[in-house]
């Protein structure tokens, strides 16, 4: 089992990294990178915990230390997901100027997700002390029997959708014609959105720039707007391409010098419309070089033989010497030729398995047949304990 461990282990924590190093600004801090890491680890442990689980109850193996690890892994998701996470979004979306302010905004705006949590587990223990004639650890099981319950809803949800969009995407990608269509509309609307996005976070740095300097060096509020000059000048400094265009300001984008409330308001807002801003110009990038590399893909299939069977990149300098001759040819044969047929191939097997996990769904009962694709393949290997685990 510890080869499976060796491969498996490495292999999520590199996802994770990966992943993390992607999407992560970077500006994010330390925890917050620490805290969703340690969650997508948390999520994606069944990868490791599943093939390992269902190996040691194959052989009859001790399941001593695969329970522990099935208990890390569920308690830790739990505490994430209805405390860690929701506190520390709240935590960092808020714009107060000290630690427990900004906890107190978060525990505020967190109130109506954790009265609603709340309500269900009260009435959760009501009925077991109404009904239960020894509930003396109803409470535990009810809590896990709530997480479970939310946990399955949302992954039938996600599940359903996934079964059927993913397959259907990759095989609409593959249509040339169809994916520059549907690139146009969205570079469109992503135009759109990062000129919203633009506009808003240039009000905000000039309604935070007009509050610094209708503010006196001795308003009590100074130390707050001097946090928030900082901030600004942090910003300018990141980007210095950035010129803020001003925009239509109205009557209430000058009423943030009232108290430290309206400041951190300020404050947030600045922040917000720096993120809204940052992220529609990625996606907008994004889209556009997408779009701009398929219409190179194109002219490339369509001229092939006139251009010497040499992909030709309007995005990139032309390449040198004979390696980046065959790496040219090379490129164009992947992307003109077998890219396409490759993603319909692609598109087919993730068809078959969604059809295999709908299958294995629908009989998961027991009903004397087993029709799922998944156990035969591991009843099939008996008890070799690399193929159950691969399969699995």
């Amino acid at each position: 089992m510890w080869v499976f461990y060796l491969i498996s282990l490495p292999l999520t924590m590199g996802m994770v990294g990966v992943t993390l190093r992607y999407f992560a600004g970077p500006d994010v801090a330390g925890y917050v990178r620490f805290t969703v890491g340690y969650t997508w680890f948390c999520s994606l442990s069944i990868i490791i915990l599943v093939p390992a689980d269902i190996w040691a109850t194959i052989v009859n193996h001790d399941r001593g230390g695969i329970s522990f690890f099935w208990s890390w892994s569920y308690w830790s998701t739990f505490l994430l997901t209805w405390v860690v996470v929701p506190i520390l979004q709240g935590y960092e979306d808020a714009g107060d100027f000290t630690v427990r302010e900004r906890l107190k905004t978060s525990a505020h705006v967190n109130l109506i997700y954790y009265l609603c949590v709340g309500s269900i587990a009260l009435c959760g223990v009501i009925l077991l002390v109404n009904w239960g004639n020894n509930w003396s650890g109803g409470i535990l099981g009810f809590a896990m029997a709530c997480s479970n319950t939310f946990g399955l809803v949302t992954g039938a949800f996600l599940l359903g959708f996934g079964l059927s969009e993913i397959p259907k995407s990759v095989w609409r990608n593959a249509d040339w014609t169809l994916r520059h269509k549907v690139l146009s509309q969205k570079v469109a609307e992503m135009a759109v959105k990062l000129d919203d996005a633009l506009e808003e976070f240039s009000n905000a740095i000039v309604v935070a720039q007009v509050t610094s300097k209708q503010m006196s060096k001795r308003d009590p509020l100074r130390p707050c707007m001097n946090i928030i000059d900082n901030m600004l000048v942090q910003m300018l400094s990141v980007d210095p391409s950035f010129k803020p265009q001003g925009g239509k300001l109205g009557g209430n984008d000058m009423e943030y010098d009232t108290d430290e409330k309206t400041m951190a308001d300020l404050r947030r807002r600045l922040k917000k419309a720096r993120e809204e801003y940052y992220r529609y110009k990625s996606e907008y990038m994004n889209v556009v070089t997408e779009a701009l590399e398929l219409e190179d893909t194109m002219k490339n299939y369509e001229h092939r033989s006139s251009i010497g069977w040499k992909y030709i990149s309007s995005l990139r300098p032309e390449r040198k010497g004979k390696i980046g001759t065959s790496l040219d040819v090379i490129e164009l044969i992947w992307l003109c030729m077998l890219r396409t047929q490759f993603e319909k191939l692609l598109a087919v097997l993730l068809g078959c398995m969604s059809v295999a996990i709908l299958l294995a769904e629908a009989t998961i009962l027991p009903s004397g047949v087993d029709l799922s694709l998944f156990s035969i393949l591991i009843n099939t290997v008996d008890k070799n304990e690399v193929l159950v685990q691969v399969n699995t």
